[in-house]
């Protein structure tokens, strides 16, 4: 990962290259930021240009032998940690490190649950246990190998159990020659204050609409019109932005969906709502989830605009739609309106029988909507 493979943070970026031009790189520091913001890609971007054996002007030279190691994840002296899942023994990073490395090679733009999701345990409570604590002190107490600093990035120390962040805090107070701890936090607030307090605090700004929309038409190949409209809806989120792009198709879907519950509910038309249940109740249940959180969140937008709030995060379809639709989501259903979706999204979790489910529901909406 290099400088100009992050779209947007010129500021942030040029205060990390100018610490190390003048040898003012602190021992540790936290990369507090937000899910799906530019924290992980920053600080993988900023080891590599710390340990870049020909670096330009502005980034890594991306072509030594530290920078092709850097790449691939796979530096001797780059060391990480990050949550893991509990099986029969408290495990460490490094008994994923291989699945770590393709993953995180492949984009710094994730969220815990991508993560879990990508090791098979979606779902799980994971976290950095206590037996990380020995293997952190036991990597940072060898020499480095090949490069001028041993760097340890630690992803989402919020998650550290309370041992490892003891062990962690003595480590930052005490720290071995030459080596650096890089935090990369979503949830700083969450982090020991202990060690807050003897990091220096980095605080990344997040993304604009313009940056993510430059990043999906020259990273992902996205047409400018729907890069527009993804990078608008994805608050500031690269993550969500990114898989709008993947799950465009079932976005469409959902759309139509939602149009047709909300038009044979207001027309009370009892036997399009039997069968618009049936035909959502044979697709498989993650899309039955997508389903109802983009019912949700169409809905929260549709209020913000009865209440008169402008900037929403709707594409242009569905603006259009809704320019019609809002007046009819008021303070007196909205209530309403959102508990009979989420308790749907309760019972679809709690292996349900979906027809069932979705024919209440949509009932259920054909009461509250007039």
């Amino acid at each position: 990962m290099n400088f100009s493979q992050i779209p947007g943070q010129q500021n942030i970026i040029s205060k990390l290259i100018q610490t190390v031009k003048n040898d003012r790189v602190s021992h540790a520091q936290i990369f507090a930021g937000t899910e799906g913001g530019a924290n992980l890609a920053l600080a993988l971007a900023y080891a590599k240009f710390i340990n870049c054996e020909e670096r330009q002007e502005h980034d890594s030279c991306g072509k030594c032998k530290s920078c092709v190691k850097y790449e691939k994840m796979a530096h001797p002296d780059l060391h990480f940690v990050f949550p893991v899942i509990k099986k029969e023994k408290d495990p460490v990073s490094d008994d994923f490190i291989a699945e770590w490395r393709e993953f995180a090679g492949k984009t710094p733009f994730f969220t815990i649950n991508n993560w879990f999701d990508n090791i098979g345990v979606g779902n799980s409570q994971g976290m950095i246990y206590a037996s990380e604590a020995s293997e952190i002190i036991r990597k940072l107490n060898l020499k480095t190998f090949e490069s001028d600093y041993k760097i340890m990035i630690i992803w989402l120390p919020e998650k550290m159990n309370n041992i490892s962040a003891n062990k962690l805090l003595k480590m930052i107070e005490e720290p071995p020659a030459k080596t650096l701890f890089l935090l990369v936090s979503n949830e700083p607030d969450k982090v020991i204050p202990t060690i807050l307090s003897r990091c220096q605090m980095i605080k990344i700004s997040k993304f604009n609409d313009e940056d993510i929309e430059t990043y999906l038409i020259e990273k992902l190949g996205i047409e400018k019109e729907k890069a527009v409209d993804i990078s608008h809806v994805a608050n500031s989120n690269i993550v969500k932005a990114m898989e709008l792009c993947r799950d465009e198709s079932s976005t469409l879907e959902n759309f139509e969906k939602f149009k047709d519950l909300m038009r044979f509910a207001w027309k009370r038309d009892v036997l399009s709502l039997i069968s618009w249940s049936e035909t959502i109740a044979a697709t498989g249940r993650e899309l039955q989830k997508e389903f109802i959180s983009y019912s949700l969140r169409i809905l929260r937008e549709n209020i913000m605009l009865t209440l008169g709030q402008e900037k929403t995060f709707l594409t242009g379809e569905e603006t259009d739609f809704s320019k019609k639709f809002h007046p009819f989501i008021t303070e007196k259903n909205i209530y309403f309106l959102a508990d009979e979706f989420n308790l749907a999204y309760a019972h679809i979790e709690a292996n349900g029988n979906a027809k069932a489910i979705f024919l209440d529901l949509a009932l259920k909406v054909t009461k509250i909507i007039r």
